[in-house]
């Protein structure tokens, strides 16, 4: 990628370093992605489920497969 840009690795690291403190942090943005509506309905969902005593529970993958076929 970096040859591309006719640089090498070692030149593009030290870019980004002047850069940072150039402007005094990250020369670009860093932000977690924020979950959507219906990704947080379905986290909100999950934990409501985990939390339920009558929901049926199985110790590995192989016994909810089976238990999907039934």
């Amino acid at each position: 990628m970096y040859g591309e840009l006719g640089i090498d690795l070692n030149t593009a690291i030290n870019v980004f370093l002047r850069q940072s403190l150039r402007v005094g942090g990250f020369p670009f943005d860093v932000r977690l992605k924020q979950p959507n509506k219906e990704t947080i309905e379905a986290m909100l969902e999950a934990e409501r489920i985990a939390r339920d005593p009558s929901v049926k529970r199985y110790s590995n993958v192989e016994e909810a497969l089976k238990a999907l076929k039934e």
